[in-house]
């Protein structure tokens, strides 16, 4: 092989090496991961649809409205006033079923009562001066005729405001405003007492 042959065929091994490393790809090396420093707190990666995710909506608050009542204050959708205070008595399974001065029967499971004056049918609301509590009864019959007394509530108005065990009761009386005032039957006059004796024989 003559010298230039020689430096001829170097010259050409050296053209293709470098064409041939000119056309290699070098691969493609993953991401490096983010290096965090010790005691440094780890930071959380949000995946894609976490980015782009819009933030949920509370659920709509329930708007609660405030629960109606009826006023104390009101009696047969009238307003109260004070009509009477006194003793309050109750009669129960002796008079059940019987007739009421007004016609109706006495059921002792129903909220009704017995007043001197009233008109039948008026509504009564009975409070208890002992407690406190209340309940409204209707006027169906005629009493109590006993000294001192106001009102005969029937046995389930007397248990509505605790008297069962008492018997009588210190209360007072409200009735409607358009109630008319009624005055207070007089008592009734004693009767003078007539003694009979004997003929006086001779």
């Amino acid at each position: 092989m003559s010298l230039h042959d020689a430096v001829f065929r170097g010259w050409f091994t050296a053209s293709l090496l470098t064409l041939l490393s000119a056309c290699t790809t070098p691969p493609s090396s993953p991401p490096a991961s983010p290096v965090t420093a010790p005691g440094a707190p780890a930071t959380a990666t949000k995946a894609p649809s976490e980015v782009n995710a819009s933030p949920i909506a509370p659920p709509d608050a329930v708007s609660v409205l405030p629960s109606v009542q009826d006023d104390p204050a009101l009696l047969a959708g009238e307003s109260a006033r004070e009509f009477e205070q006194g003793k309050a008595s109750w009669y129960g399974p002796r008079f059940n079923g019987r007739r009421t001065a007004s016609g109706e029967r006495y059921n002792m499971h129903e909220l009704t009562a017995a007043h001197k004056t009233l008109p039948f049918g008026t509504v009564v609301r009975v409070r208890s001066l002992v407690n406190g509590k209340e309940v409204d009864v209707r006027i169906t019959d005629r009493g109590p005729f006993s000294r001192g007394r106001v009102i005969d509530l029937s046995r389930a108005a007397a248990e509505a405001i605790g008297m069962l065990g008492l018997g009588v009761k210190d209360v007072l009386l409200l009735v409607p405003e358009s109630t008319p005032a009624v005055a207070t039957p007089p008592a009734p006059a004693r009767r003078a007492r007539v003694i009979k004796r004997p003929p006086n024989p001779r």
